[in-house]
């Protein structure tokens, strides 16, 4: 299988050096985390020769006399050299009974640079603090990106490039397969594993068949203001009969998968977050295509999907905007950074224009503004307001 070098994560990994901080990368199945772990190990080998990186990887089966805490405590120690620097990295911790016994006698000695990767199932983000003693730094891995995907290509006409972005997405391991339909088949057997091993078991769930028309459900409301009230309703008119607090610990269940990411809405005008409907998310907008099919491509919804998932790789967290009856598809905000945007196919037409532009305009403020269509020109701007392309703008890191 082809590689590339997933720079921006590389390097954040590289920067945590000597940090304190067990640390520990997470994402949903196949994201790249273990091909990342080894790509940092060939990292440190070139820049730091004389340093002593013992790498255990739990999908190796050399490796499965190791899978009790206790051994592999002591096949680590045994390992240790006093006068070099020890990085410890293991992939899929989770498959060592009681791994967390093992990784938090190893750090408190203060020995080992530690860093590991595991199923989302077992290293969940609200989990982490119960897991683990010591302080924890949580690295999110996605899916590729546009870039990093018409980098792997070779492509250089970016509209083309975009194109097959996105009917293929970003699931890396169904790029190997030349016809669409054994990629969907790739990414549909990841959402099987996903289902089954990472909920399903973990959460000893009976009634698998809810959980899949759940699945289903918010893979075909990508982008729709929903609740787990107006999904149970839903679901119990369909003949599948449920509750809002099943639904509610479902949907929970999903996200600690990172199969969905929840967006909540953000009232701008009164500055406060609102508790009622939320949007979510597809970790990958492949998902939707390999499980529901292509006939009916809303490609809006997909559009927003992607900027949804761009905006957290680069680091913000993300709201729906509420200002007065109108809606913004994202309140993006970093630190004391702040952005308002507009995600569309097609401006083209005055009706669908206005209606994109209007809420930007009523914002009071003097954050960025800026609307992201599927325009094919060159970035331009109406009475403020940054108006740029999907696919352009998907290549930038300023926004």
């Amino acid at each position: 299988m082809k590689l590339i070098t997933r720079h921006s994560y590389l390097e954040r990994i590289i920067s945590l050096r000597s940090v304190p901080d067990i640390k520990i990368l997470t994402g949903i199945r196949r994201s790249g985390k273990s091909k990342l772990m080894d790509a940092f190990v060939d990292w440190l080998k070139e820049n730091e020769p004389d340093s002593n990186i013992i790498f255990i990887d739990f999908n190796n089966p050399a490796y499965d006399e190791l899978r009790t805490y206790k051994k592999l405590y002591d096949y680590v120690e045994a390992h240790h050299k006093g006068d070099s620097k020890n990085y410890l990295l293991i992939d899929e911790v989770q498959d060592c009974d009681g791994f967390e016994r093992a990784i938090n006698g190893l750090h408190a000695s203060e020995k080992y640079d530690i860093y590991v990767t595991g199923s989302n199932a077992f290293l969940l983000s609200s989990d982490l603090a119960t897991l683990f003693t010591g302080r924890t730094f949580e690295i999110m891995i996605y899916p590729f990106s546009f870039k990093e995907s018409q980098q792997y290509f070779e492509l250089q006409n970016t509209q083309e490039a975009f194109d097959r972005y996105v009917k293929e997405g970003g699931m890396a391991g169904s790029y190997v397969y030349s016809e669409n339909q054994d990629k969907y088949n790739y990414i549909a057997s990841v959402f099987k594993v996903l289902i089954t091993r990472d909920i399903q078991q973990k959460y000893k769930i009976r009634n698998k068949g809810l959980l899949l028309k759940l699945a289903d459900f918010l893979m075909d409301n990508i982008s729709n203001l929903t609740s787990a009230t107006n999904i149970s309703e839903t679901l119990t008119k369909l003949k599948q009969p449920t509750n809002n607090k099943i639904i509610s610990r479902y949907i929970e269940y999903l996200r600690n998968a990172f199969l969905f990411y929840q967006t909540r809405r953000f009232d701008i005008r009164g500055k406060m977050y609102l508790e009622t409907q939320e949007k979510y998310y597809l970790a990958d907008h492949s998902f939707r295509y390999a499980l529901l099919g292509t006939r009916n491509m809303d490609f809006g919804r997909v559009y927003e999907n992607i900027v949804a998932i761009e905006l957290r790789r680069r680091g913000y967290e993300i709201y729906v905007g509420k200002l007065y009856q109108k809606e913004i598809d994202f309140v993006a905000m970093k630190r004391d950074e702040k952005i308002y945007i507009q995600v569309s196919d097609n401006i083209t037409e005055d009706k669908t224009f206005k209606r994109e532009v209007e809420p930007l305009l009523k914002i009071r403020d003097a954050y960025p503004k800026v609307i992201i269509a599927r325009t094919r020109h060159e970035e331009y701007q109406y009475e403020g307001i940054r108006i740029m392309d999907l696919a352009t703008w998907l290549l930038v890191s300023d926004v």
